[in-house]
Order: C-alpha cells, then sequence, then structure tokens
C-alpha cells in the first residue's frame, strides 16, 4: 500500500523546487495533491508533468499571504475530494542581504510570506481537518530557524524561527483534535534559494561544512515531510525534524 493512499493534501509553494518535489512524491505515494503558488505558468507545469506521470495532482493560484486565496484553496480542496487531511506550509522567500542592509520593507514582506504565510495556512486548514477527523500540518522551517547562521538574513532567521515555535503552540492547542503539526529543518540544499542566499553559484562548495559530506537534495527533505504527513508518524507531534547532514548536530 502507498504511503499516503486516500490522503488529501495541499502543498504552498509547489511551483518549484522543495515544493515541487513534494508534490510529486505525494502524488507517486497515492495521494490527492492540491498544490499552490504565485507562479502560475510553472505551477501548470508542475500538473501537466505529474498528472502525465500518474499523479492525480490540481494546481491552484495560492498567494499564502492572502486570506481569501486560502480560503479557496481549502474550499476547492473538500469539494473536489470531500476533506483535506495535509497541510504542507512550504512557500517561503530568502532575501540576499547583509545584515545591515535590510529594509524595513524587506523585513515586512519575508515575514509576511515566512511567518504570516504559515500562520493563515494553518489558520484556515483547522477547521477543514476538524471536519474531517485529523490531519497533519508540516512546517517548512529551516536550521537557520534553530541556530545562528552568519550567512543567513536576520530577517529570514527570524521568520524561521517565528515558525518552529508557532508549530509548536499549534501542536498543543489541537492534539485534542487528532491534528498533528511538526515542523522540518533542512540544512544546505541543492536548490535556486541557497545560491541567491550565499551569492554562489555552486552550492557543493560548501560541502567542507556538512559532515556526511554532501550537499543535501530536495528528495532528502521531501523524504522527511512525507514521513510527518504519513500515518507512520501518528504519535509524532510538536517536534524539529532537522535534515541537514549533520551540520547542527556534530561538532569537531
Amino acid at each position: 500500500m502507498k504511503r499516503l493512499e486516500g490522503k488529501v493534501a495541499l502543498i504552498s509553494g509547489g511551483a518549484k523546487g522543495q515544493g515541487a518535489e513534494e508534490v510529486s512524491l505525494f502524488a507517486s505515494e497515492g495521494a490527492q495533491v492540491i498544490f499552490g503558488d504565485v507562479l502560475d505558468q510553472l505551477g501548470s507545469e508542475v500538473e501537466k508533468e505529474v498528472t502525465e506521470s500518474g499523479g492525480n495532482v490540481r494546481y491552484v493560484h495560492l498567494d499564502v499571504t492572502n486570506d481569501s486565496d486560502w480560503e479557496k484553496a481549502i474550499e476547492f480542496a473538500e469539494s473536489e475530494y470531500g476533506k483535506l487531511d495535509i497541510l504542507v506550509n512550504n512557500a517561503g522567500i530568502a532575501l540576499p542581504q547583509d545584515y545591515l542592509e535590510v529594509s524595513s520593507e524587506d523585513w515586512d514582506r519575508t515575514m509576511e510570506i515566512n511567518s504570516k504565510g504559515v500562520f493563515l495556512g494553518t489558520r484556515y486548514v483547522i477547521p477543514a481537518m476538524q471536519r474531517a477527523g485529523g490531519g497533519s500540518i508540516v512546517n517548512i522551517s529551516s536550521i537557520a530557524g534553530i541556530v545562528g547562521r552568519p550567512l543567513s538574513s536576520p530577517a529570514y532567521a527570524a521568520s524561521k524561527g517565528a515558525v518552529r515555535v508557532l508549530t509548536k503552540s499549534t501542536a498543543g492547542r489541537f492534539a485534542s483534535d487528532n491534528i498533528r503539526c511538526n515542523s522540518v529543518h533542512p540544512g544546505p540544499i541543492n536548490t535556486d534559494m541557497i545560491r541567491s542566499v550565499t551569492h554562489s553559484t555552486d552550492p557543493e562548495s560548501r560541502v567542507g561544512s556538512i559532515p556526511l559530506g554532501r550537499i543535501g537534495q530536495s528528495i532528502d527533505v521531501a523524504y522527511g515531510v512525507l514521513y510527518l504527513a504519513s500515518d507512520e508518524s501518528s504519535f509524532v507531534t510538536g517536534i524539529e525534524l532537522v535534515i541537514d547532514g549533520g551540520v547542527t548536530g556534530v561538532r569537531e
């Protein structure tokens, strides 16, 4: 049996990178997937590609800072599939700026997408999960939300720290509804985001700082998200799943 057979999932930021990997993996594991983004053309391309591979996926426009977009996405999931079991709050941005260069506008934009977006998704999905008899919320944070990272924007780090603690608050508040909430904390992963944040076109240059000796791939994170979304983690809530090749856990 596939690991998400019979599950309905909503994934934000699914048009490229990490989110697109999650969409593809969830579909291959039997989930009916609704995924959203503001990159409509890319989203449509991912929908077509995964559908042609046999997956059941639907793309919707979703600006995670917009209440109405969240309401429409969740209403679509329930009207199309009758329920919603899983939410992956994946959408996020990282602006490549030094500490003293971050403007008030940049700070607000980062917080709006990375923190408020997670809150809004959670806020609007909870009633749907209560109607379904439970569910799993997986919030994508970062190791920058756990430890100080010299290359991280302060806005990015603060926003991801907020996601970490919001996750725990949600887990405690809604455990009695059989709703679990966990956070995932990727380290150096080979995506466009790491290239922009580190001002480097070669993420492999960071391998020396990773105990496992390689840069992470999106699929490494996606499998962790899959575990937390599935019933395999039915006794797991309020945790931080760190996927970083040992960066934060191993010291010489």
